[in-house]
C-alpha cells in the first residue's frame, strides 16, 4: 500500500480513537493477544504430571487452518486417548480429512518428543478400534501411554519446538538455500516416508508457478474460499475469543478493520481491494519461494497420513534449527474438484507414477521472524475421565 494512503488510514484511525479516549500509541502497543499466546509460555512448566506436560507441547503442533482438531480424554497421569474433534474439519477443501489427520500426526510426534525430553517413552497405538475410512468418526485416533525410562535419549530436534513457526511472509530472494541444508532437512523425515526437495533450477520455478496458480484458484473458488473467510479472526478481540483459524492481527490490520477496509464481506468480494490484496499476497508467497520440500508415502491410508504428519513436524523443527522459514503449500494436493488438474500435475512431477502419494508440499526460504500462532489452552482440549 502506498505511503500516502497508509498515512491517511492512520489519520482516520486517530480520529476514531480520539472519540473513545484511546491514544494511537496505546492502540498500536496493545494489539498483541495475550491469553491466546499463553500456551507457548506455559508449555512444560505449568504441569506436574507427565501426560499433561507432554500434551502442553503437543498442542503447539502445526495443523491445517490452525483448527487444532485434537481432543484428549485423560485416563491417568500416564494414559490418555486421542480423538478428533469432528466440529473442526474442513469439508470443502479437505473433504476426506486427509490434512486433518496429518495435523494429528504432527501432534503425536511433538507429544512423543516432549515425553522423551521428560524421561518417558511414548507408546502410541494408532486406531485401536479400527482405521476410519473416507470420513472420520468418533473412534480413537490413538491410545497414548507413557512409560518411565531413565535410559531414553531425547531427540535433539525438540529444543526447537517453541521457536517453530509457519511463516507466510515473502521470502528473501537474495538468500539462496544450499544443497547441504536441503539434505539436512530431508534426512530427518523418518523411515516410513520418502522426502525430497529442490532449491534451484527449472523444477523450482515450475513449483513456484504451480503453487501460485493453485492457491489463486482456491481463492477464486467461492465455496472453498468461504471456508477460509469464515475462519478468519480479525483483530485482537476475535483472536482472544477464538484462538484458532486464520489470525489477522496486529496494529496495521486492525487499523484497516477500524476504517472499514478489512472485514469478511470485503475479503470475500472479488471486486474489493481487500480481495485483490489477498491475490497479490499469493504471488508474494509462492514466487519468492527459495526452495520446496515434499513428503511422499507409498499409499494413502490413515496410518500413512499420520506418518506424513510426524515427518512434517520433524522437518519443521530441522528447518527452524537452520534459521530458515517454511510454509505449507497444500492446495495442489487437495481432493476437491477445482484442484483436480493441479493434483494430477503435482503427482506427475513428484512421484514415480505408481500409487505413491504426495502428502505434504512446503516452501522454504529466509524471512522476517514472526510471532507464534494463537492456541486454545490445554484445559479446553482435554477431558478428564
Amino acid at each position: 500500500m502506498h505511503r500516502r494512503k497508509f498515512l491517511k488510514i492512520v489519520g482516520s484511525t486517530g480520529v476514531i480513537l480520539a472519540t473513545t479516549g484511546v491514544g494511537i500509541g496505546t492502540f498500536i502497543t496493545t494489539r498483541t493477544p495475550k491469553t491466546a499466546l499463553l500456551p507457548w509460555k506455559q508449555a512444560g512448566s505449568q504441569y506436574t504430571d507427565p501426560m499433561r506436560r507432554a500434551l502442553s507441547y503437543a498442542i503447539l503442533a502445526p495443523n491445517p487452518h490452525n483448527r487444532q482438531p485434537w481432543m484428549v480424554d485423560l485416563q491417568s497421569s500416564t494414559e490418555a486417548v486421542l480423538t478428533c474433534d469432528l466440529q473442526r474439519l474442513l469439508p470443502d477443501t479437505d473433504p476426506f480429512s486427509r490434512q486433518i489427520i496429518i495435523g494429528l500426526g504432527c501432534f503425536l510426534e511433538l507429544f512423543a518428543q516432549a515425553a522423551n525430553y521428560s524421561g518417558y517413552r511414548a507408546q502410541i497405538t494408532l486406531f485401536p478400534e479400527g482405521e476410519p475410512g473416507e470420513q472420520l468418526n468418533e473412534q480413537p485416533v490413538a491410545r497414548l501411554t507413557l512409560i518411565e525410562d531413565s535410559q531414553i535419549v531425547p531427540d535433539p530436534l525438540f529444543v526447537h519446538a517453541l521457536n517453530r513457526r509457519t511463516n507466510r511472509n515473502p521470502y528473501d530472494m537474495e538468500r539462496s538455500i544450499t544443497q547441504n541444508d536441503l539434505t539436512e532437512i530431508t534426512m530427518v523425515a523418518g523411515s516410513n516416508v520418502s522426502a525430497g526437495g529442490v532449491v534451484q533450477g527449472k523444477q523450482l520455478q515450475d513449483l513456484r508457478d504451480l503453487t501460485r496458480d493453485a492457491l489463486r484458484d482456491e481463492i477464486l473458488d467461492p465455496q472453498a474460499f468461504r471456508e477460509s473467510v469464515d475462519l478468519m479472526r480479525i483483530g485482537r478481540a476475535e483472536i482472544e475469543a477464538n484462538p484458532d483459524g486464520i489470525s489477522l492481527g496486529g496494529a496495521f490490520l486492525e487499523t484497516l478493520s477500524l476504517v472499514g477496509l478489512l472485514n469478511r464481506k470485503e475479503l470475500a468480494d472479488p471486486g474489493s481491494s481487500a480481495f485483490q490484496v489477498g491475490l497479490d499476497m499469493v504471488d508474494d508467497q509462492a514466487l519468492t519461494s527459495m526452495g520446496f520440500v515434499w513428503i511422499n508415502t507409498r499409499s494413502n491410508g490413515r496410518r500413512e497420513q499420520i506418518a506424513a504428519g510426524r515427518s512434517y513436524l520433524r522437518i519443521a523443527l530441522r528447518v527452524t534449527s537452520l534459521g530458515l522459514a517454511m510454509q505449507p503449500m497444500s492446495q495442489a494436493l487437495q481432493e476437491y474438484p477445482a484442484m483436480q488438474t493441479y493434483y494430477k500435475k503435482i503427482h506427475s512431477m513428484l512421484t514415480d507414477g505408481t500409487e505413491e502419494r504426495v502428502q505434504m508440499l512446503a516452501r522454504l526460504g529466509y524471512a522476517t521472524k514472526i510471532a507464534p500462532s494463537p492456541r486454545w489452552a490445554l484445559s479446553t482440549r482435554t477431558r478428564a475421565s
